[in-house]
This record gives C-alpha cells, sequence and structure tokens, in this order.
C-alpha cells in the first residue's frame, strides 16, 4: 500500500487528532503517548520489543477491530499502543482469524525490518497547526 493512502488511513483510524505516531512499512502505527525528544527511536525501541511474533506468548495474540472511520481493519497485539492497519485489499478472506493473522504478520515484519515512512508529532500541531514531520 502506498505511504499516502497508509498516512490518510491512520489520520481517520486515531481517535485522537492530536497523537503522536510513528508509521511503518507495513502498515504498523505505534502511537507515542509520552512522546520524547526522539520520536523514530522511542517508536523504534517499543517495536523492537513489543513487534516480533511469539507463539505461544502474549506476543501471538491478536484482536480486530473493525473501524467506522475507514475501510479496512486494525490489528492490536500485546501492546496498547502499536497497531496494525489492514486494507481490504491485502486479504482474500474476511474472517476475523484471516485478518489478525495477516497484521499480525505485517507487524512482525516492520520489527524484523523497521522502515519508518512518516512521523505525525502531535505536539506541533498542538503548537502551529502543521501536523506530521517527514520521514
Amino acid at each position: 500500500m502506498e505511504t499516502t493512502a497508509l498516512v490518510d488511513a491512520w489520520r481517520r483510524l486515531l481517535i485522537n487528532p492530536d497523537a503522536t505516531w510513528v508509521l511503518f512499512e507495513h502498515g504498523t502505527c505505534v502511537v507515542l503517548t509520552s512522546p520524547g525528544e526522539d520520536l523514530r527511536a522511542q517508536a523504534l525501541d517499543l517495536l523492537r520489543e513489543y513487534g516480533p511474533i511469539l507463539p505461544g506468548s502474549p506476543a501471538g495474540d491478536f484482536d480486530v477491530i473493525h473501524p467506522d472511520s475507514a475501510e479496512g481493519w486494525v490489528v492490536t497485539g500485546h501492546h496498547a499502543d502499536i497497531l496494525t492497519y489492514v486494507p481490504p485489499e491485502a486479504v482474500t478472506e474476511e474472517s476475523d482469524l484471516a485478518i489478525g493473522l495477516h497484521g499480525r504478520d505485517r507487524r512482525h515484519r516492520d520489527a524484523a525490518d523497521p522502515r519508518i515512512v512518516h512521523v505525525e508529532d502531535g505536539r506541533t500541531a498542538l503548537s502551529d497547526g502543521t501536523g506530521g514531520t517527514p520521514p
């Protein structure tokens, strides 16, 4: 999925329009509830710790959210601030199991080879109204 479409989807999906978040190549979004000085490093640390799949542990668990604000689904994991977007065209079967496994796999790929494609600093949006920063 194209980066612009992913960013647009996350802007519609996140409840707090002034959230600070970092988006990875495969659709994983790390929401930074206590943003520090280096947003990229903070998001990378969280994703490296909580992104990989570890079968038989909470790292393998997931839930699927069916949002009204965008097409597709959001897959959650064992860290409340790490979410993965699954667009409708990414799955052939629209069951929660198929969607969840696909989203979990995307999160795992983002953790294994993290490539940040967008940083949205909500603190900037609050102060000057401009929103995100380039990747």
